[in-house]
């Protein structure tokens, strides 16, 4: 396992149980439309990516981040990594911030935004890279497992609970960073696994889809 890599867990790991155990913490730095443009508050862009809704949605990220991180800093180094990773973060929010630019109560956090790059990223060089689940004997191929993380993400974003701050809506700026990133530096690679890509990018299809065709048309 990458230092880098490890190092960027814990101090995920380490920010969320202390953003767990203190509000005042979770509530300055997580993502917030009205602090971002009124108060210029520019470092939720980034902060937000350290903080999580329950221990759940901490493990459920950092697992995915463990498995697909490897293949990120194998092909383009522990920079590359950092740059997929905070750059899709920080586009991810981006996103967010434009999509719910008049409702400035909106927040959301979640690294969801830099681990949907990191997937997209791995994919786009290893898609059927095989993962094991606990109980499960058989491997489970990367794009498979691409496919449920972002219907997950779509479905929950498309059907918000109350309460729910998760930054569903950040996985597509992310996805897109991951993307755009894999195509410019690996392009032969990237073009060869486009099937797979396409498979996974289904849900956030249809979810741009959601947002930006049907909203408007209604």
């Amino acid at each position: 396992m990458n230092f880098i890599l490890l190092i960027v867990i814990a101090a995920t790991a380490l920010i969320s149980y202390v953003a767990f155990q203190n509000i005042s913490v979770f509530e300055k730095y997580k993502f917030n439309v009205g602090a971002i443009k009124n108060r210029k508050e520019y470092i939720r862009l980034v902060s937000a990516g350290f903080l999580h809704g329950d221990w759940m949605h901490l493990l459920f990220n950092m697992m995915t981040l463990y498995f697909f991180g490897p293949i990120v800093v194998q092909v383009f180094g522990e920079i590359g990594f950092l740059v997929v990773y905070f750059g899709s973060i920080i586009l991810g929010n981006l996103f967010s911030l434009y999509l719910y630019q008049n409702q400035s109560w909106y927040s959301a956090i979640g690294a969801s935004g830099g681990v949907s790059g990191i997937l997209f990223t791995s994919i786009a060089m290893i898609p059927d890279l095989g993962i094991y689940f606990f109980f499960i004997p058989i491997p489970i191929p990367g794009y498979i497992f691409g496919v449920l993380y972002f219907s997950y993400s779509v479905y929950s974003m498309l059907n918000p609970r109350q309460g729910d701050n998760i930054g569903h809506a950040a996985h597509l700026g992310g996805a897109f960073f991951g993307l755009v990133f894999a195509v410019a530096l690996q392009p032969e690679r990237a073009i060869e696994n486009a099937l797979y890509l396409g498979i996974m990018a289904l849900p956030l299809l249809y979810m741009a889809y959601m947002v930006f065709v049907k909203k408007r048309m209604g």
